[in-house]
């Protein structure tokens, strides 16, 4: 691999996928593929990247990753124009609160690809691209780790989005490539805007959070970017709470 990090970040312009890649060009030269939905958000983010880092090579592609194909095509640009990558986050996702009786089979499956298949697509286009190693970083959920109420679709999601990390790790450990996920409690994002606005709701979370706050999209883009790093070489099949406390330490 180039002696120059080059990284895929998928859902690149959602609130940890910008934040992720704001890190990731303060840390010297690197090359960054951005891909999400939006063109004009990409171009936007990307605009922001050079102007911190002028050293830093940055692209985009408008992508939808829950279609297979064209996230193989995501990775083999990337490959064609950096030479090589060394890295690959997976950052899409959705925010589903129902109870499993009240979920329709359209939102349960709209869930599953949007968290899981996201996620298989981007590590099996990852696995193909990285033969001699690298870092994969996939995204899961608290709620996989302590039972939290209506939560059935995104859980389940994200469980199997951790079943998925412990055995991509093992198949891949003996070419040298890692494989790792996030667990986040609630993030202030664009996605979780409807939560953190309504003040009752923010209240009830902060409160759940042993540290006595939601987080922000830095706490979870700085483990991120740390699990991408080669620094982190040795370690792998992890499923890394980031959740505050909410999934190990009991409020007082």
């Amino acid at each position: 691999m180039s002696d120059i990090p080059a990284h895929v970040v998928v859902g690149a312009s959602g609130g940890i996928g910008s934040e992720l890649c704001r890190r990731l060009v303060t840390r010297g030269p690197c090359k960054l593929m951005l891909a999400a939905r939006d063109p004009a958000k990409l171009e936007s983010l990307a605009d922001e990247l050079r102007a911190i880092n002028a050293q830093a090579t940055v692209t985009t592609r408008s992508l939808d990753a829950t279609d297979s194909g064209a996230v193989d095509a995501v990775f083999a640009e990337a490959t064609a124009e950096f030479g090589s990558i060394s890295g690959a986050a997976n950052l899409c996702g959705s925010i589903l609160l129902k109870p499993a009786h009240l979920t329709s089979d359209a939102e349960f499956g709209d869930t599953l690809a949007v968290n899981l298949l996201t996620a298989f697509y981007v590590l099996r286009a990852a696995v193909k691209a990285m033969p001699n190693g690298g870092s994969v970083v996939l995204m899961s959920t608290v709620a996989t780790k302590i039972g939290l109420m209506n939560h059935e679709a995104i859980a389940a999601a994200k469980g199997a989005i951790n079943g998925l990390t412990i055995s991509a790790a093992a198949t891949y450990a003996p070419r040298g490539l890692r494989v790792n996920a996030v667990a986040p409690g609630l993030v202030r994002t664009p996605l979780s805007a409807r939560l953190t606005s309504s003040e009752a709701t923010l209240k009830a979370s902060t409160a759940m959070h042993p540290l006595g706050r939601i987080g922000e999209p830095g706490d979870v883009a700085e483990v991120v970017a740390w699990l991408l790093d080669p620094a982190t070489v040795w370690v792998t099949g992890q499923i890394i709470s980031v959740d505050g406390g909410l999934s190990s330490v009991r409020a007082k």
